[in-house]
């Protein structure tokens, strides 16, 4: 009634602009949109407090966004797109609202008839319903932008910004659901893993007159069926539309076919805690199993060998060890702390990132290459740190230092790769709240940590090591072929990035720069007196990296799939055939990708046996960062790769694979007789 009544009011209300307390601003995410292409609008909407907007379905009393578009020939504009609402209850009504900014998204479409040059301005009259918990306003402006038919470039601005509010879009369910009316009771049935963690779920749905809006919503679970009853309402039939909120802004758009829901199963009851305690601890468990198995990566192993050596040296010193082995957990569980929370933050505001996204972006891959490189230089005997150093009787406090500092190191060099079990752990931070999701991260840290703090604790390990030497000298040059190797890796990533033309040169100078500099300070230290030369080169590999860091950041290369490039439409595509369909998800710093890949995915068998099977393979690239490969991952559970994906024929899910992959896994996926 009260929408009819804010319909009535728009009606009748004149045509001169009046003051809105909901702000709206149209923007287009290319301003030059190609003839036969697209390109994407974000209608924004900014309440005032205590203002809030509607959602397409506004419920009880409330109306989504209306306009009435004066668009240019050959130009069209599709329905908007709404982000997850949230369910609001006044004077026994149900609402379903934002209360905080948000952006509607929709599809413009230029024809391929339409002229290079061709001014696309578009506009319209908006009309949409404002309200407080006291009074509804309903509120019409002209919006507008201008285009222009060009080449339809998008700018790395404007490409994050819309990222970000398409990652604030609910993401489709590939199968439907059911839903049925039993007298007064609807029910439906979702089909869930049993994985997936709801957290304070609510259902929107988008078709009317079928439930009653207001009524409570009763979550259970059967099996992989989520299973929802309320309160009918109306006489609708057919297929329904609606919205599952999943909780923390996260959402499914859902179509519900009429047909059989199965019995209602184990309540899921909203927790106090707001998070499923048995997925953190299998969570908390499997990230400190991983974090351990990443010890055994040839980028964190000679960093363990050498903080052993560091207790070999020390003479199996009871106190040292414990102190030194502390700060290395320390340093190694902050680092992994600090990185897990800025993924969490640069999600929270919107940015497509998971874990390892400081190595989709040249300048953090330059300063651990530069890094690698220092190390490497270390272990050969170039010049020599405080805490390497022979003759240099360490404190207690400088030992502390150097263990912390190295532990810091491990859990930063060994993030790139996702092992067995800390793909699934890591994807679990996806549906925990932050409080909750921080010591996961954490747990990962400490699994990395716990082979050196066993060392540190257990005498009996300690005692194992062998004793001071003229060994050790060897054994420390010997570590640093692995850590070498690390660099090489490092320099093929950055090329791979930044590709091998005028984006390379800054770089190339930083990485000599550095270098001479490290070359020159061990000169010093065997008796060189010509200190000068290290500030001059330092003055120089300070200009260096201020240049490739300016250079690096306009890099915006794609690395190109090894296969059929994956994308939503790709998948849909490769569905529809009716054909099996094998996705991988991977990067070019993952070491575990690459080793399937080797050693698994490219070899000749298993591509022999796809052939002939006819299997469709998508490789989703996400060595630079994708959106789309980010929403996919997210929508499975995952912030990390590598990611194995099998679609049998007809099949609704994917079967996910394990992160260790063999020949004959594959190849027993398909008939090959």
């Amino acid at each position: 009634m009260l929408a009819m009544l804010a319909l009535v009011l728009i009606a009748l209300s004149p045509a001169t602009a009046a003051p809105t307390h909901i702000q709206p601003k149209l923007v287009a995410e290319s301003a030059a949109p190609a003839p036969g292409g697209a390109t994407t609008l974000a209608l924004t909407m900014t309440p005032e407090k205590p203002w809030h907007g509607y959602w397409a379905n506004g419920g009880d009393a409330g109306f989504g966004m209306a306009v009435e578009w004066n668009l240019p020939e050959g130009v069209t504009v599709g329905a908007f797109h709404y982000p997850v609402p949230d369910a609001l209850i006044l004077f026994g009504m149900m609402n379903h609202v934002y209360e905080h900014p948000y952006a509607l998204l929709a599809d413009v479409r230029i024809d391929k008839s339409v002229a290079p040059g061709t001014d696309l301005t578009l506009s319209g009259v908006a009309n949409w319903l404002a309200c407080t918990d006291k009074v509804c306003v309903p509120e019409k402006a002209v919006i507008s932008v201008a285009l222009k038919a060009g080449d339809g470039v998008i700018s790395a601005a404007s490409r994050t910004q819309f990222d970000g509010w398409r990652a604030l879009l609910p993401q489709p369910l590939d199968r439907a659901g059911t839903w049925e009316r039993k007298g007064e009771t609807l029910r439906f049935a979702i089909p869930l893993p049993a994985a997936t963690t709801l957290d304070a779920p609510h259902l929107f749905l988008e078709t009317r007159e079928v439930a009653d809006y207001a009524a409570p919503q009763a979550f259970s679970r059967n099996g992989d069926q989520i299973i929802i009853e309320t309160k009918a309402k109306g006489d609708a039939s057919g297929a329904v539309e609606a919205l599952l909120k999943l909780g923390d802004g996260r959402g499914l758009t859902v179509r519900f076919e009429a047909g059989a829901v199965p019995a209602a199963g184990e309540a899921i009851a909203t927790r106090v805690s707001g998070i499923d305690m048995g997925l953190f601890w299998t969570a908390l468990g499997g990230a400190i199993l991983g974090g351990l198995i990443l010890n055994l990566m040839p980028c964190v192993f000679p960093i363990l060998s050498l903080k052993a050596l560091s207790l070999t040296r020390s003479g199996g010193d009871a106190g040292d060890a414990k102190v030194e082995a502390l700060a290395y957990t320390t340093g190694a569980v902050v680092t992994a702390l600090l990185l897990g929370g800025a993924l969490l933050m640069l999600r929270a505001v919107g940015e497509q990132v998971g874990w390892a996204f400081q190595l989709q972006h040249p300048v953090s891959v330059l300063v651990l290459l530069i890094l690698a490189i220092a190390i490497t230089l270390n272990l050969l005997g170039t010049y020599e740190l405080p805490t390497f150093g022979k003759g240099q009787a360490l404190t207690a406090k400088s030992g502390a230092a150097g263990g912390f500092w190295t532990g810091a190191l491990a859990a930063f060099v060994a993030t790139p790769c996702s092992g067995p079990l800390l793909g699934a752990a890591l994807g679990a931070t996806l549906v925990l709240p932050a409080w909750a999701a921080l010591p996961i991260f954490g747990g990962l840290g400490l699994g990395l940590a716990l082979p050196f703090l066993a060392i540190g604790f257990i005498p009996v390990l300690r005692n194992r090591l062998p004793k001071p030497g003229p060994w050790m000298a060897k054994f420390r040059k010997w570590m640093a072929v692995p850590m070498g190797l690390t660099a090489l890796a490092l320099g093929w990533l950055l090329w791979r990035q930044v590709g091998a033309g005028a984006g390379l040169v800054y770089p190339l100078i930083a990485v000599s720069m550095a270098v001479v500099l490290l070359w020159h300070f061990g000169a010093i230290q065997r008796g060189d007196r010509r200190k000068w030369f290290l500030g001059v080169v330092a003055l120089l590999l300070t200009g260096s990296l201020i240049a490739a860091t300016a250079e690096l950041a306009k890099t915006d290369h794609k690395v190109a799939a090894s296969g059929s490039a994956f994308s939503p439409e790709a998948l849909a595509k490769a569905r529809a055939t009716g054909k099996p369909v094998f996705v991988y998800f991977t990067a070019d710093w993952c070491l575990s990708c690459k080793a399937n890949e080797a050693g698994a995915i490219n070899r000749e068998a298993t591509q022999t046996a796809f052939d002939k099977a006819g299997v469709i393979t998508l490789v989703g690239d996400w060595t630079n960062g994708d959106p789309a490969i980010t929403r996919t991952l997210s929508a499975l559970g995952r912030n990390s790769v590598p990611l194995y994906l099998w679609y049998a024929p007809g099949a609704a899910q994917p079967e996910i694979l394990p992160q260790i992959l063999t020949p004959g896994m594959l190849t027993g996926k398909v008939d090959t007789k």
